[in-house]
């Protein structure tokens, strides 16, 4: 699979590189294994999220892309744990979003 640059998946997730939100990316892809087998995956995840008023984001909080949701329903949830199972991603649930910890080994 090939690589996609972090600026690319930046501008992917709908934001404007600059240099603290991209140094931000590059911690985020070195703390999480496998980011490389699913970015891809990221990028059509955030497509599929879109009609709920969802979207994967980067976290402030920590170092994990975070799906992030303005409410939250058992079809969007339904759609996010299909898309890590199928895809064999680790997620991390908390109250109202989720974090995309990485590739399950």
């Amino acid at each position: 699979m090939s690589k996609i640059s972090a600026e690319a998946l930046l501008v992917q997730l709908g934001y404007n590189p600059n240099n603290s939100i991209l140094s931000n990316l590059k911690q985020i892809i070195a703390k999480t294994p496998g980011f490389e087998e699913i970015q891809k995956h990221i990028i059509s995840l955030n497509e599929k999220l879109r009609p709920y008023g969802a979207f994967i984001g980067l976290s402030n909080s920590s170092n994990y892309l975070k799906i992030k949701t303005s409410h939250s329903s058992a079809e969007l949830e339904k759609e996010i744990e299909a898309w890590a199972q199928k895809y064999k991603v680790a997620l991390i649930k908390s109250q109202d979003h989720y974090y995309i910890a990485g590739k399950e080994v």
